[in-house]
C-alpha cells in the first residue's frame, strides 16, 4: 500500500515521500481501517521540521486524525465490525492504518470523514482548554487569536456554543471576511491592519475579556496581558508565532489574572478515558447544530507536500483534509 512517510527532518516538499509498504493486518485488540479523510495541522508541520517538542522515531507518517471504514477486526474485538464508519487520533497519511480498537470512534452517519478529520484534535484540544481548564460561562467574552485557522475556528465554534461573545483575530482581509461570514463572530479583526488591543478596549469598553485562548504567544502573548480582565485567564495553546513569551508575575499579581497551562496530549495520558468522554460530547455538540467544523479544501493524495506548504505559508484558512481515495 502507499504511505507518505518522513525520512529526516526538514520541509516538507523535501522530507516527504511516498513508500510502498505491506498493508497492515489486525492484531489482538486492533481493527484495520481504510482511510478516506486524514487532517492536517501546525504541529504537524513542526514535527517534520523537527521543531516540535515531541519527535517520532524516523521514519514516520504524519497525520493523526483520520476517518474511513473498518476493514478488519483482530481478536478479541467486540465493539467493531467490518464496514463500520470510525474515527481515530492514531491513523496517518496512508491508505490503511491499524489501530487500538479503543481509539477508533464511531461516526454518526450526519458527519462526512472530511469534517470527522477536523475534528478530534482541534475540537478535543479546544473543550479541554475552554471548558476543563478555563471553565467558560456563559454571558463571559473570549478572545480567540488565530480565529480563522483549524484549532482557532474550533476554538471559536465550541466558546459560541457555550454561550460566550466571541471577539477573534485573523491576518488579513480574506481571513477577516472567515470570520465574519462563516464563523459569525461577534468582533473580527485584522491584526494586520488593526490593532487588536484597541479594537478590544473599544468592545468591551475598557473592561477587557474573560478569556484568551492564545496559540501564538510572543508578542501576542505580551500584548493580550494588556486587555485581560479582573480574574481573567490567559490560555497558553502553543506558540506559533516562535517566541516563548516571559510571564512578569506582578502584573498577574495587580490585575488578579491567571496564565493556564492547556496540554491535551500530557493530560490523556493520565487519564485514558478523557479521549472517548471529550469525543461524546463533541459528538453531542454535533448533533445538536452547536458546532461545524470549517473545512477549506479537501486535497488529493497525491498534493500532501503541497497542502503542507500551504499551512506553512499562513495562507490557509479552517481545516485541510487530505482525501485519501483520489490522487
Amino acid at each position: 500500500m502507499k504511505i507518505w512517510r518522513v525520512h529526516a527532518w526538514g520541509e516538507p516538499s523535501e522530507q516527504l515521500r511516498i513508500d510502498e509498504i505491506d498493508a497492515p493486518t489486525a492484531g489482538t485488540g486492533q481493527v484495520v481501517i481504510a482511510l478516506e479523510s486524514v487532517g492536517l495541522n501546525f504541529p504537524g508541520l513542526l514535527q517534520i521540521r523537527g521543531q516540535y517538542q515531541v519527535k517520532p522515531p524516523l521514519p514516520y507518517s504524519p497525520g493523526g486524525e483520520s476517518a474511513g471504514r473498518i476493514v478488519g477486526v483482530g481478536d478479541g474485538v467486540t465493539t467493531h465490525a467490518v464496514g463500520d464508519r470510525v474515527v481515530t487520533t492514531s491513523g496517518g497519511l496512508a491508505e490503511q492504518v491499524a489501530v487500538n480498537a479503543a481509539s477508533a470512534f464511531p461516526l454518526p452517519d450526519s458527519l462526512s470523514t472530511a469534517k470527522a478529520a477536523a475534528l478530534p484534535v482541534n475540537y478535543g484540544t479546544g473543550w479541554f482548554a475552554l471548558h476543563d481548564r478555563a471553565r467558560v460561562q456563559a454571558g463571559e467574552t473570549v478572545l480567540v487569536h488565530a480565529g480563522a485557522g483549524g484549532a482557532g475556528s474550533a476554538a471559536v465554534r465550541l466558546a459560541q456554543a457555550m454561550g460566550a461573545r466571541v471577539i477573534a483575530t485573523a491576518g488579513g482581509p480574506t481571513k477577516k471576511a472567515v470570520l465574519t461570514d462563516q464563523l459569525r463572530v461577534d468582533v473580527a479583526i485584522d491584526y494586520l491592519n488593526e490593532d487588536f488591543v484597541e479594537v478590544v478596549k473599544a468592545a468591551t469598553d475598557g473592561r477587557g475579556v474573560d478569556v484568551i485562548y492564545d496559540p501564538v504567544g510572543g508578542d501576542t502573548f505580551d500584548r493580550s496581558r494588556k486587555v485581560i480582565a479582573w480574574d481573567g485567564r490567559i490560555l497558553i495553546i502553543g506558540f506559533t508565532g516562535g517566541r516563548i513569551a516571559d510571564a512578569p508575575t506582578n502584573h498577574i499579581l495587580l490585575k488578579n489574572y491567571s496564565i493556564v497551562g492547556v496540554h491535551w496530549g500530557a493530560s490523556l495520558a493520565r487519564d485514558p478515558n478523557a479521549l472517548r468522554n471529550t469525543y461524546d460530547k463533541l459528538i453531542e455538540f454535533w448533533n445538536a447544530g452547536k458546532i461545524d467544523p470549517l473545512v477549506m479544501r479537501e486535497v488529493p493524495f497525491a498534493d500532501v507536500p503541497a497542502a503542507f506548504d500551504a499551512l506553512a505559508s499562513r495562507e490557509s484558512w479552517g481545516k485541510l483534509v487530505i482525501t485519501m481515495n483520489s490522487g
